[in-house]
């Protein structure tokens, strides 16, 4: 346990920070999976409109730090490579 009054709020900062990183990356994959699932099911119109969402909150995400951002670029453009390959 720290010891300093700073550790201890550092700690607190920490948490609130951990939590809000874990919310947008569990977004991330549920976003990701819907349109992989739209994909799936063949309707193209609905996952073009969902991949702009998408690819919004990965760069929202890479320029938080939540996510490097060659990770965020990498993944951007893997799901647009698959939505253009249906369309």
């Amino acid at each position: 346990m720290p010891i300093k009054h700073a550790a201890l709020k550092q700690l607190r900062k920490d948490r609130v920070r951990h939590a809000r990183n874990q919310a947008v990356r569990a977004e991330l994959k549920t976003l990701t999976r819907a349109l992989v699932d739209l994909l799936r099911q063949q309707k193209t119109e609905e996952a073009k409109a969902l991949l702009r969402q998408v690819t919004s909150l990965y760069g929202r995400a890479a320029k938080k730090g939540v996510v490097h951002s060659k990770t965020a670029s990498r993944r951007t453009s893997r799901l647009a490579r698959r939505v253009a390959r249906q369309t």
